[in-house]
């Protein structure tokens, strides 16, 4: 009679470039928070910078004029609400991208317990 070879699973280099992939995906997800992270402080800093006094401005006692304008102060210290909402937005798409890999790999530990 004629015998059937074992059958092999074809699935395994597809499953293996699924990883891969996700992998990848999440490594580049990862470095792009990062970078839009980076790109929300710098303006923040810039903003933090100490203008100098220009020279003249003072008369001959050395103390400087008071500004021509009175400045309002909207918030008297903290971090403006776009920083806020933005690292809101950051730790609830992280809790879901690692609540739906856990969910992932708890299923495909069940199928391979089946």
């Amino acid at each position: 009679m004629y015998a059937h070879p074992s059958p092999q699973p074809t699935h395994r280099p597809a499953r293996k470039a699924g990883t891969r992939l996700r992998r990848l995906a999440g490594m580049l997800a990862a470095v792009t928070c990062g970078l839009l992270a980076a790109a929300a402080i710098v303006p923040a800093a810039a903003f933090a910078m100490v203008i100098p006094p220009q020279p003249g401005s003072g008369g001959t006692t050395g103390v400087m004029a008071p500004p021509a304008t009175t400045v309002r102060v909207v918030a008297a210290g903290g971090m403006a609400g776009w920083q806020i909402t933005l690292i809101a937005l950051g730790a609830a798409l992280l809790a879901a991208a690692a609540a739906v890999l856990l969910d992932r790999a708890r299923a495909a530990r069940r199928l391979a317990a089946a």
